[in-house]
């Protein structure tokens, strides 16, 4: 058993150090057409890495060559199919800028604008490449209104926009949650205008009256009544945004609070001396 498995590791390791002495022989190589054969291989064979290198390598003596632009092309896949989408995108821009008239132009407009969604983090974090991938992608788009690519760009930026609204929603709940709820109202408050077509619309705006309750309630006693007078008109507005909204029940139970709220406040009032 142990014999097999030392076998296994050798075989392995033999393999291995083949690869590696395989392409430093084939760099070592003064044949670059030798070298471009080979790199093709290697990119058939999804072996990336290798074609990598030797593109790389070849690239000075094709420059001026017809063969350069397909090297090139070949060149910013490996780097995308490796997953290095930052360097891809970049690679995928020179290409424009080299070969401005390629038949390839369209494509590659695309896969520069569909790296920078490949960058984009999961909500929680900074979303810069996914408002730039939305950019560029809008851009494609304008560029290429009838390409068969449109639908899937459309999509893209779509499902953009929902990070970004998730991120968000999430920050403004974490106000909420932390207790600090004026900041939580104007953040809920803003999602409505950052997202006037979001199915949670209704929801947003339940979440601003909420949180401007709870803000009322834990204001001064000179203060409470304005602010209580403040979450009767977020629910008037929720009534004019969203008359058929199965959350208007949720957002009057805090309208018939404060109602509440300020009829005692008042009565106080009243009752205190001059």
């Amino acid at each position: 058993m142990r014999i097999g498995i030392v076998t296994l590791l050798l075989a392995f390791v033999l393999v291995i150090t083949g690869c590696g002495k395989s392409i430093n022989k084939i760099l070592k190589s003064p044949d670059p057409e030798y070298k471009l054969r080979m790199a093709e291989k290697y990119y058939v064979k999804k072996k990336y890495n290798k074609a990598q290198i030797l593109y790389e390598d070849i690239m000075p003596f094709y420059k001026t060559r017809p063969e350069f632009q397909d090297i090139y092309y070949k060149y910013a896949y490996c780097a995308y199919y490796q997953k290095d989408y930052m360097n891809a995108e970049n690679l995928f821009k020179t290409f424009m800028e080299v070969f401005p008239t390629s038949t390839r132009a369209e494509e590659i407009d695309y896969m520069r604008a569909y790296s920078y969604y490949k960058q984009s983090p999961k909500p929680e974090l900074d979303q810069t490449n996914t408002v730039k991938a939305m950019g560029v992608m809008q851009t494609f788009i304008n560029t290429y209104p009838n390409s068969p690519r449109v639908a899937e760009a459309q999509s893209i930026i779509e499902q953009c926009r929902g990070k970004l609204e998730t991120k968000d929603r999430k920050s403004a709940q974490l106000y909420y949650d932390m207790g600090h709820f004026r900041a939580a109202a104007v953040a809920f408050t803003e999602m409505l205008e950052a997202f006037p077509e979001s199915q949670q619309s209704d929801a947003y705006k339940l979440m601003a009256i909420k949180a401007w309750y709870r803000f009322a309630e834990m204001s001064v006693e000179e203060k409470k009544i304005e602010r209580y007078e403040k979450v009767i008109a977020e629910y008037k507005d929720f009534v004019d945004r969203f008359p058929e909204s199965k959350l208007r029940k949720d957002a009057e139970e805090f309208v018939i609070l404060s109602e509440s709220n300020i009829k005692k406040l008042s009565n106080e009032q009243v009752k205190t001396p001059a």
